[in-house]
């Protein structure tokens, strides 16, 4: 069994594509200080994946038992394989490392190790259409962008002049795939408003 974990942005996508096909899309529904924008936007993160066609599973976790929790669900999967879209940060490898170890599966991480702007310009090129719908770090002006092979490049050089990260893998900006190879069709979504809170600002999807 494999299980991707996803969010419906386009880092997790991406590693998912690349251990095609995933069993189930696992989304893990934290309680943040502050409002993640995927889940926020909950309902279209989950049609995002399945308009590409993978089965998807919610599981909210408890608070201050989330690796618990998030041990159980995957073990009740039967999970062999945990994919997941990790690309530096030490801390979360080496949670996602244990989890999958009680799990008594294997850890899949594609993205690891890649620098951030060539992954973010292979990303693009290979056919996924992120639109930003959160920033926490990255300019506001931002949100609402679509992320092309026509603006990529600009977009790597203000994150490098304004010292963010390009891929957004520290939370300076989040993403919603409105389309790919994979996908059936567009993802349809209009936006009903913006929200600020705390120093996160994301776009509220309909």
């Amino acid at each position: 069994m494999r299980v991707a974990l996803l969010s419906g942005g386009k880092d997790s996508f991406y590693a998912a594509m690349l251990r095609w096909p995933p069993d189930v899309g696992l989304v893990l529904v934290y309680e943040f200080p502050e409002p993640s924008p995927h889940l926020a936007n909950l309902g279209k993160s989950v049609e995002t994946l399945t308009l590409a066609g993978i089965p998807v599973l919610v599981a909210r976790l408890p608070r201050g038992r989330e690796k618990e929790a998030t041990v159980k669900v995957l073990r009740l999967l039967g999970a062999s394989e945990v994919v997941a879209g990790d690309v530096y940060i030490e801390d979360h490898l080496r949670y996602m490392e244990e989890v999958a170890s009680e799990a008594g599966a294997t850890l899949h991480e594609p993205l690891w190790g890649e620098d951030p702007a060539e992954l973010l310009h292979r990303i693009v090129e290979a056919g996924i259409k992120p639109v930003v719908i959160g920033v926490r770090g990255a300019p506001e002006d931002l949100l609402g962008a679509e992320i092309t092979a026509d603006n990529v490049d600009e977009l790597v050089d203000r994150a490098r002049r304004g010292g963010w990260d390009p891929l957004g893998e520290r939370g300076e900006y989040h993403t919603i795939v409105k389309h790919s190879p994979l996908h059936l069709r567009e993802l349809d979504f209009e936006v009903a408003g913006r929200v600020k809170s705390g120093k996160t600002v994301y776009l509220r999807l309909i």
